[in-house]
């Protein structure tokens, strides 16, 4: 019998091992998609257009709008309307701190010439002895750095298992340590508890 429960349990784990990040994998995929497909305006679904509901069709919607504003932002007249756009959000109340916040973020993380987290480095933090994973982000500003004891650089700590929070600290440069392995790896090192150990960069 104890042979039995033995067997069971280790099918058991195996078989859980196998089908749980596929079914959390499918189970995300369909939320976006749903989500998509409910976002787009009643006549761009796929009932309205086909007569008939097409999974994904909402996600193809949505690429191709992103692809042909990032065709016509990469011209010199969309660039002119670009900036009457950015002119406009800019002068609404409320709506323009969050859209320059955010778009501000956006711009360092997604421009492919910036230098937000294109580094995985490691510090010693909450306090000396302790190591965790951080990511370099830039430098402080000429106004906060002469305020700092020493030359400093600005990181951000990601927390486990959800990294989109965590920690910007401004640390001593002499304190970072500079990893060889890449940003995903890193992040799928963070995101896994350390159960999943990083190969270094080829």
């Amino acid at each position: 019998m104890q042979i039995l429960r033995t067997h069971f349990k280790r099918y058991l784990l195996a078989g859980l091992l196998l089908w749980t990040p596929l079914a959390i994998t499918i189970w995300l995929i369909t939320w976006v998609f749903d989500i998509l497909d409910s976002v787009l305006p009643q006549a761009l679904r796929s009932e309205v257009l086909f007569g008939v509901h097409i999974p994904g069709f909402g996600v193809l919607v949505v690429v191709l709008l992103i692809l042909l504003t990032g065709f016509l932002a990469a011209n010199l007249i969309g660039q002119k309307l670009l900036e009457v756009w950015e002119g406009v959000m800019k002068r609404i109340p409320l709506f323009r701190s969050i859209y320059s916040s955010v778009k501000q973020v956006s711009d360092t993380i997604l421009s492919p010439n910036g230098q937000a987290f294109r580094q995985a480095v490691l510090i010693q933090y909450p306090r000396q002895g302790l190591w965790t994973i951080a990511f370099l982000t830039g430098t402080p500003s000429s106004d906060i750095a002469s305020h700092l004891p020493a030359e400093c650089v600005s990181v951000y700590v990601p927390t486990t298992p959800n990294p989109t929070s965590g920690f910007f600290l401004m640390v001593p440069r002499s304190d970072v340590i500079e990893l060889s392995i890449g940003v995903d790896a890193a992040l799928k090192y963070v995101v896994s508890m350390g159960t999943v150990p990083p190969l270094p960069k080829s």
